[in-house]
């Protein structure tokens, strides 16, 4: 879908503070409120912009552990195991990678005894998964969420 130079400010303004009023939207890109505020609403009836959200910061409430996992699964169970996965409230986010049927998997938890915990009990006991590879994150030097123009 296309979109023109204000769509694009317009969104690169919101990906950096989601709480910009249309008033002060407008005067960074010189519109009336009343455009601003269609050409938002035109950008969220497109489904360009998903929704607005809050990013929050993991670590300042205790989610010490970050770490990602490549989850290969039997094709058969390829969306019993997704679905599964994604309603754990440890899983940050889950994607379908290509290759033998791939699950690539953020999980967020407080320690490494909870990360051990959910490795046996929300990974290894799951029928259909058949290699779990992990990584934990040392430092993180950059995050973002959607695409940033």
């Amino acid at each position: 879908m296309k979109i023109d130079d204000i769509d694009k400010q317009l969104l690169s303004l919101l990906s950096e503070d989601g709480r910009l009023s249309y008033v002060e939207l407008a005067e960074k890109v010189g519109l009336s409120r009343v455009a601003v505020k269609d050409r938002i609403k035109n950008l969220k009836d497109k489904g360009i912009i998903e929704k607005f959200s809050v990013v929050i910061n993991s670590e300042k409430i205790g989610m010490k552990v970050s770490a990602f996992f490549e989850v290969d699964v039997e094709p058969k169970q390829l969306q019993k195991v997704a679905e599964n996965l994604a309603n754990n409230p440890n899983v940050a986010s889950i994607y379908q990678m290509t290759g033998p049927s791939t699950l690539h998997t953020h999980v967020l938890v407080e320690d490494f005894q909870k990360l051990e915990t959910f490795i046996n009990d929300q990974l290894y006991s799951v029928e259909g998964i058949t290699r779990v590879e992990s990584s934990v994150i040392l430092k993180r030097f950059k995050s973002r969420t959607g695409y940033k123009l």
